[in-house]
């Protein structure tokens, strides 16, 4: 295996003996880590997607990063209680990814059309409910998945480049 010399400035010694310290005592793995992550970062905000995070499971949760790019959102009220928030994204890869978060609680004190319509004071609370994450490699797929309405957002959407680039 080939040999590299890279050569630190004595202020960022720490740096590297903390990543060093966090894999393990392989700084060669940290910073191959580092440098895929940062590539793989910078190429996707290039070809115009966003580095997206978003939590998933019960409650609080655990967060999951991908890079991709919004195509669109839905949201719903039921007068159960239940709402369910719908955001659909592309991956860098050409997947479609669906975060769904659904709380079976919501609570609104606001009476009268004027709340809605911004002229009074509108209270609400959500509590956090579950979160998924469905990941599906077509439109068709897709469709099964997410409100009619939200595909005919979607499916207009899906071709467009994340970045035009024009020649002006």
């Amino acid at each position: 295996m080939p040999q590299k010399t890279i050569y630190v400035a004595d202020g960022d010694l720490p740096l590297f003996a903390r990543a060093q310290e966090l894999v393990g005592g392989n700084l060669s793995a940290a910073i191959t880590t580092a440098l895929r992550r940062l590539i793989a970062l910078e190429e996707g905000r290039q070809e115009g997607f966003d580095e997206i995070v978003v939590q998933v499971g019960p409650g609080v949760g655990r967060k999951v990063r991908f890079v991709g790019v919004l195509l669109g959102e839905w949201g719903r009220a039921q007068p159960t209680g239940l709402v369910e928030e719908y955001r659909v994204y592309r991956s860098r890869t050409g997947k479609y990814v669906v975060h769904l978060k659904r709380s079976d609680e919501y609570k609104s004190t606001s009476t009268g059309w004027r709340s809605w319509v911004g002229l009074d004071v509108a209270n609400w609370g959500v509590v956090k409910g579950d979160q998924t994450l469905t990941i599906v490699d077509t439109l068709e797929e897709l469709k099964e998945k997410i409100p009619a309405e939200l595909y005919g957002i979607v499916i207009k959407l899906a071709d467009q480049p994340a970045v035009e680039d024009l020649d002006i």
